[in-house]
């Protein structure tokens, strides 16, 4: 159940910065999840303590898009997807290895 909830991990110089010194962690996740739902499916998985949650709905951009084929040139638009990430403060001690996976205390 919880697998549905996390997506995936945000990595990104500036969520490199606040896990550095904020002791925050960025997870995209199901727009369907709340506040209650994100935090205990973090705290299930990773086996850690979660002080706080933010969540942001991000609305994908528009954009465009030029072809050229067979000498004409053609215009088309598309919109990206629009998705939910979430911030998750840690409790002061623990932290989770994003790149493995687990909690290393």
């Amino acid at each position: 159940m919880y697998s549905k909830i996390i997506i995936k991990p945000i990595l990104t110089e500036k969520m490199a910065i606040l896990e550095e010194r904020q002791n925050k962690f960025a997870f995209l996740v199901s727009p369907n999840a709340n506040k209650s739902e994100i935090k205990k499916a973090v705290e299930t998985k990773f086996d850690v303590k979660v002080v706080k949650v933010a969540t942001m709905n991000q609305i994908g951009k528009h954009k465009q898009m030029t072809v050229k084929s067979g000498g004409r040139t053609i215009r088309t638009t598309g919109k990206r997807s629009d998705y939910k990430k979430a911030v998750i403060t840690l409790e002061s001690g623990s932290t989770i290895d994003l790149m493995r996976g687990e909690t290393a205390s």
